[in-house]
């Protein structure tokens, strides 16, 4: 199915998209009572610096993801990993409120932000007929890290200090990845991928500048759904251990189920891919949310410890399908020769709606919202994006030209 260099092209998308897991919120929260511990710090102030920060990112995110458009990928890829080195450096030295929000500033930019931006719209870009299930090994690497990381890093947060554990992260950046990068796209040309792709269906589809996008109405809607997974997902991993004390779950419980999130997500993530070359995203994007709506129920019904493996489960079911259709698309309805620009915006929104909901949840919990209280704020929310998806689904088609 993958020749030499289409196989490089998604380990190299793999390889970015498992080191994004640094900035991405379900490692982070990890290290959120270490935090507030070492600066003696609320849930509440802690999601407000996380909030400001992330937002802050996505803000420079729309200008500098654009640059993918107009730079060599492997030059491109070269300042996403210094920078997250960077971030992870000082990561390791904070010691105040304004190094912690100039710490989850960086590495929100640079983790969450620039590497899953810099591995998205490579592959997008440069694969055509086995797009779906491109993106979804690619993405795949995120899921083994979200099944790997969780129960290792409570272990070595046990037996490390969790400052000198991001000096080690910082390390392993600047090593690793600058050789990977090289040995695997150093020849690769993006520019000439339109022209030379054996598939030139993808020519006579309408290339939509950002401009233009950003008056486009179904963009809006298809956004408020793209932007649930984020915002949702977001609060509950920050907040996780507020979640596993609220329902008296052991300190290990939400960290084991990260498995079961990591195993049905990485499923879905195949079959997504498989389905989207068949039938496209466009008509898979009204069932995404439909598992994290069932989720947000399981969470607001039911208290046994099993819960959290449930509700993880049925959230890493949509994330297997946002992974893949947050690429895949926009590439379909705007084609891929101003994608850089395009997913820029939309990375940023996502980058922001994690803002959102980390500000959104601490304020909640401050003000003595339940987890069942804040659970069905969430699905009020699925359920009008749901809504509103399936009233426009039939003009989800691209512009031919």
């Amino acid at each position: 199915m993958f020749n030499n260099m289409k196989f490089k092209v998604i380990l190299f998308g793999f390889i970015f998209t498992f080191f994004s897991s640094f900035g991405q919120s379900y490692f982070l929260g990890l290290f959120n009572s270490s935090i507030r511990e070492t600066l003696s710090i609320t849930h509440g102030q802690f999601g407000s610096i996380y909030a400001s920060s992330t937002l802050c990112s996505s803000f420079l995110l729309i200008w500098v993801g654009k640059k993918i458009d107009d730079v060599n990928i492997l030059k491109f890829s070269f300042f996403v990993i210094i920078l997250l080195s960077i971030a992870c450096f000082f990561f390791s030295k904070v010691s105040s409120v304004l190094l912690l929000f100039i710490a989850l500033f960086l590495m929100r930019f640079s983790g969450q932000g620039m590497m899953s931006h810099t591995a998205s719209t490579t592959i997008s870009r440069y694969f055509t007929k086995t797009r779906g299930r491109a993106l979804s090994i690619s993405w795949f690497g995120l899921s083994l890290a979200e099944f790997i990381l969780p129960v290792l890093m409570v272990y070595l947060l046990s037996i490390i200090y969790w400052k000198n554990l991001w000096f080690i992260f910082s390390i392993i950046v600047l090593v690793t990845l600058p050789i990977v990068s090289f040995l695997l796209i150093k020849n690769l040309n993006l520019d000439s991928r339109e022209i030379n792709n054996e598939n030139t269906d993808e020519i006579k589809i309408k290339q939509w500048k950002r401009t233009e996008v950003i008056k486009d109405y179904r963009f809006y809607v298809i956004c408020l759904n793209m932007l649930a997974m984020p915002w949702i997902f977001t609060g509950f991993a920050v907040f996780q251990s507020f979640i596993q004390i609220s329902k008296g779950w052991g300190p290990y419980i939400i960290a084991q189920s990260f498995m079961s999130y990591s195993i049905l997500s990485v499923l879905t993530l195949f079959i997504s891919g498989y389905l989207i070359d068949r039938f496209t995203s466009r008509k898979l994007l009204i069932y995404m949310n439909i598992p994290l709506l069932i989720a947000v129920c399981v969470l607001f019904y039911f208290e046994v410890p099993v819960t959290a493996f449930v509700f993880l489960g049925l959230v890493g079911i949509s994330n297997g399908f946002a992974n893949v259709l947050g690429s895949s698309t926009w590439a379909e309805l705007y084609g891929v020769k101003y994608l850089g620009s395009i997913k820029a915006l939309t990375t940023a929104l996502m980058v922001f709606a994690t803002a959102f909901g980390t500000a959104l949840f601490g304020l909640l919990i401050d003000l003595g919202f339940s987890v069942s209280e804040i659970a069905t704020v969430s699905g009020i929310y699925i359920s009008i994006s749901l809504i509103l998806l399936f009233l426009i689904r039939n003009k989800l088609n691209p512009t031919l030209i």
